[in-house]
């Protein structure tokens, strides 16, 4: 039967550092059930909390070089990463849940405040640009700028990779872009003519 192996604080350090493998695991080993009561303790949610410390041994892992002796003991650092990704899942949750609070048709309505009932010159041509996107594009721009989803809400709302949707926005904001200055010129065209 194999010994398990112990390491010091300071060799668990360094050979994390060289990105040791087994160095991590031995440290999610001793250190994730102390986290995880901190986190549970901020989410109550076990299947959130147990996201929540994998998230936060990702950015152990990803970030273990800002980690800086002088300014205190491993576990306090851990902790206190621990406590911020607790703490942020539990903002984005409530940001969450006062989004689904709003009634859908309170957006449509803003939608349509913005588009139907003011017919201004602008306005109208907004709105016709918007109605000739591909009807993705026009989905994702309602989402983002009617309805103030972030980019990744809008991943996880529609189920497409978040790349997926930054191409989506960028593609449909050079189209609006193209749109508008299509009509300008041709505005302009329309003044010097007269």
């Amino acid at each position: 039967m194999a010994t398990k192996q112990i390491y010091h604080q300071d060799d668990l350090i360094v050979l994390i550092r060289e990105r040791d493998q087994k160095a991590f695991a031995y440290l999610y080993d001793n250190y994730s059930q102390a986290l995880f009561g901190i986190i549970d303790s901020i989410v109550n949610n076990q299947e959130e909390s147990e996201d929540v410390l994998q998230n936060t041994f990702l950015k152990i892992w990803n970030n273990f070089d800002s980690y800086d002796t002088d300014k205190g003991r491993l576990y306090t650092w851990m902790l206190n990463i621990a406590r911020n990704m607790a703490i942020d899942s539990t903002r984005s949750k409530h940001e969450k849940i006062k989004n689904k609070i709003q009634e859908p048709s309170d957006s449509v309505y803003h939608k349509n405040n913005l588009f139907v009932e003011d017919h201004t010159h602008e306005t109208i041509g907004i709105k016709t640009m918007v109605d000739n996107l591909k009807d993705d594009q026009r989905e994702i721009i309602d989402l983002a700028y009617y309805q103030g989803y972030t980019q990744d809400e809008i991943s996880k709302k529609l189920n497409l990779p978040l790349g997926t949707v930054k191409t989506k926005v960028r593609q449909a904001l050079l189209t609006l872009r193209n749109q508008t200055n299509e009509t300008a010129n041709m505005t302009e065209l329309r003044t010097k003519n007269g």
